[in-house]
């Protein structure tokens, strides 16, 4: 893995505005992203995932939602760069693969014109002879069996996961550098998903392409992540490698996410444990920290927990950091704890 930072997240808030308030669902986001790193983002629905992954392709509308912050791609902030600068960054050096391949998919057109459409769009004048080939061994790339005769079919006529193959397609078309795989594999079969998280990581060794993994399923993260973020109600919680996120996690909310995971070693202790309650509003965010109102530990955070926002800082062994309040001592007393449940 190269230590070239590709991709540098600077601060980046997100507000949606609502007749009810604004919606803060990213605040102060900041992280570094090298070529051949895959950092996974973890969270629960709304946490800020997808917000996070279409401000990096700036997809989100501008009339509603207000972007501050940087996101700088080798030195461009895509945040304040033109709208032709964009358009050429977008599907060539920074490339998204969607949550459904089939609504992502055109319907009226076949899977061949919509590959080759995501690599014409960025190389005017190829000839078609020559763009078809590209194609074909991409589609082979993707394990597309019998792409001669498949290149001219329709997405309704492939499967979930042969979909999904034909999303990576497109989205590697022009060997982007950056990749945002957002919930890749979660309408397919485990069988499947194996298949797609196995190709993705085989054609990152092959482009050198960085690749942010978001998803809820951390079973996919620790397949297939080199690092994380652990987020919550628009922040960062948490940020590890992954080895660390399951051998000492640092925030209540990990433990609880990694609580409600199970294992074959972990099989015979019943049920799953839970984290109590919902997540908040992210109009009306709870004062202080706002995991507090479910946190079981709140009660060891000597008033600081419902009243102080807690600031990220480095703790335990690992080279992991924490947005709590906690002590050190009681943080890794306790993520070892939950490391071994």
């Amino acid at each position: 893995m190269s230590n070239t930072s590709v991709l540098s997240v600077r601060n980046l808030s997100v507000a949606f505005a609502t007749a009810d308030g604004d919606v803060i669902a990213v605040d102060k986001l900041s992280f570094d992203l090298a070529l051949g790193e895959t950092l996974g983002i973890v969270g629960e629905s709304g946490s800020g995932k997808s917000v996070t992954a279409s401000s990096i392709m700036r997809l989100n509308n501008s009339s509603s939602a207000t972007t501050t912050g940087e996101i700088l791609l080798e030195g461009t902030n895509i945040l304040t760069a033109s709208e032709d600068e964009v358009r050429s960054i977008r599907g060539k050096d920074v490339a998204m693969i969607f949550q459904d391949p089939l609504s992502a998919l055109n319907p009226y057109y076949t899977v061949g014109h919509q590959i080759a459409e995501a690599y014409e769009v960025h190389h005017h004048g190829v000839d078609k002879s020559v763009v078809r080939s590209l194609v074909l061994d991409m589609m082979t790339k993707v394990g597309i069996p019998n792409p001669e005769k498949r290149i001219d079919e329709y997405p309704h006529q492939f499967s979930g996961g042969m979909r999904q193959r034909i999303v990576i397609a497109i989205a590697l078309i022009n060997q982007p550098k950056v990749l945002i795989a957002d919930e890749p594999t979660t309408a397919l079969d485990v069988t499947v998903q194996a298949q797609i998280l196995d190709l993705m990581k085989s054609l990152q060794l092959e482009f050198n392409m960085a690749i942010i993994l978001i998803t809820h399923d951390l079973g996919v993260i620790a397949e297939v992540a080199d690092n994380v973020l652990v987020m919550y109600a628009g922040r960062i919680v948490e940020t590890s490698s992954v080895s660390a996120l399951f051998a000492e996690p640092v925030h209540p909310y990990a433990f609880g996410l990694l609580g409600a995971v199970t294992s074959l070693e972990a099989s015979d202790r019943g049920q799953l444990d839970t984290i109590a309650g919902s997540p908040p509003s992210l109009i009306s965010l709870p004062s202080g920290c706002s995991f507090h109102p479910r946190c079981e530990f709140v009660e060891f955070g000597n008033g600081k927990c419902v009243s102080v926002v807690p600031e990220l800082r480095s703790i335990g062994t690992l080279g992991s950091s924490t947005a709590c309040h906690l002590s050190d001592d009681v943080i890794v007393s306790l993520g070892r704890k939950a490391a071994r449940a």
